[in-house]
């Protein structure tokens, strides 16, 4: 059986004046090791492994802003505050040193729960008291509250930037604060940050994209995380059709994301299979047909034995590289970001782009318990 050439996914990649060596991203996922919210050696030497074992584009796992009750683990670690720039200085330093580049992923956990079910000392703060659709949480946000939370997301951008991060992505998905207020079920406000239309409830992004913009400058790549599916609501979505996502995505391109990574559980399935099929354009296809933008796509990437068989010529199933392969040598979108797989095998990259996949590591969920 003829193996499938993994070759499309080591094409290099410019936006602007960043330069990637090949396709994939490090997905950011939630590592909460960082005590009192502040990274150290242990992450600069995690972080490092990924560069060198050959990840294009590194983004980190969450990482909050300056307001209250903006994480809810305790070891979630900050991106504002002298210590912690200072051990994000570190991270950044050695990504570099192993020929890496990195952006960090700008978070506020909002109305959600964590999963040790810790609580911080101040009450949760969302568009209207919710973390799901009838359950309430926490309290709705004031006005002030809101320009407090916009300006706070633009300065944990400009101090990325200054202490040498090559990118920045908001965290605009899976439940989220900014995704909360995307979705109709927890935002129920009557002011100009709510609305009948996910067109409407976009606002609250698009100024924060938008002073974003205005704090890194024209020409940083603004990366924003998106998804329709939430942590509290698998089936949920926020564009039913073409024309929703395009008036959902459309504001936030406009303000100044020039990137949109979109999250799906699993990255093979088509968004609108009504219109072109079961192979059709997933949600990074789409949100690239509709804005124009750069997209990421993710979603289950080397998470079966399918996958990692088709590497060996052992063909695939839908989950595998073939679908992979075929979707970026049509250019559906522009990078793919990989996650779980490369938390239990920091040379994923490597061992794919140098035909050794026989040694690849599935994930093992006990791998979350350090940095390896």
């Amino acid at each position: 059986m003829t193996q499938t050439s993994p070759d499309v996914l080591f094409r290099p990649f410019s936006l602007g004046a960043l330069e990637l060596p090949n396709r994939i991203v490090m997905a950011p996922m939630t590592r909460a090791q960082a005590a009192d919210g502040i990274v150290g050696p242990a992450q600069a030497e995690y972080y490092r492994r990924r560069a060198e074992g050959g990840v294009g584009l590194i983004l980190s796992e969450g990482t909050v802003i300056d307001r209250p009750s903006s994480r809810n683990e305790p070891g979630i670690p900050f991106i504002h505050g002298e210590a912690a720039l200072a051990g994000w200085k570190q991270v950044i330093e050695a990504v570099h040193g192993a020929g890496g580049r990195m952006g960090p992923q700008i978070w506020h956990t909002g109305a959600t729960k964590g999963m040790s079910g810790w609580e911080p000392e101040n009450p949760v703060e969302s568009p209207s008291g919710l973390n799901a659709p009838d359950q309430p949480r926490g309290v709705a946000m004031s006005e002030e509250d809101i320009a407090d939370a916009v300006a706070a997301f633009a300065s944990a951008a400009a101090d990325a930037k200054k202490v040498g991060f090559d990118v920045v992505e908001l965290h605009g998905a899976h439940g989220y604060l900014i995704d909360q207020f995307f979705w109709a079920g927890t935002n129920q406000r009557e002011d100009r940050y709510g609305g009948a239309t996910i067109g409407e409830r976009s606002r609250f992004a698009a100024e924060v994209i938008a002073a974003v913009r205005a704090a890194v400058g024209p020409d940083f790549p603004l990366i924003i995380r998106l998804s329709q599916w939430k942590q509290q609501d698998y089936a949920a979505r926020l564009a039913n059709t073409p024309a929703e996502m395009e008036a959902w995505l459309t504001p936030l391109v406009e303000a100044g994301a020039n990137v949109l990574h979109c999250s799906q559980r699993r990255f093979w399935l088509p968004e609108f299979p009504e219109i072109d099929g079961e192979q059709g354009l997933n949600f990074a296809g789409w949100a690239k047909k509709l804005t124009g933008a750069t997209t990421i796509s993710v979603g289950s990437v080397g998470l079966s034995g399918d996958f990692m068989a088709a590497f060996g010529g052992e063909g695939s199933q839908a989950t595998g590289l073939d679908q992979l392969v075929e979707r970026m040598e049509r250019d559906e979108f522009d990078l793919i970001a990989v996650g779980r797989a490369l938390i239990s095998d920091a040379q994923w990259v490597a061992k794919v782009r140098d035909g050794q996949t026989d040694t690849l590591k599935g994930f093992e969920a006990s791998a979350l318990a350090e940095l390896v």
